[in-house]
């Protein structure tokens, strides 16, 4: 089995705490655009970019992640 970035997980967790723009400032994109990519799956998330989603949700990355 293939552990995958749970998008719509990350997605739920971020609703819970803050809006797109908020989560955007926060990690530093310079427009909603770019966290709204990595949600949607149309851009590759580094690891480091993940341990910084993980850390602003107050999550351990790993519930990140879910299994295909």
């Amino acid at each position: 089995m293939k552990r995958v970035v749970d998008l719509e997980k990350m997605k739920r967790l971020r609703k819970e705490k803050m809006s797109l723009e908020e989560m955007s400032k926060t990690l530093g994109f310079r427009s909603p655009n770019g966290y709204y990519y990595l949600e949607k799956g149309r851009s590759k998330i580094s690891a480091e970019k993940l341990a910084e989603v993980a850390e602003v949700l107050e999550v351990d990355i790993q519930e990140l992640f879910t299994k295909k």
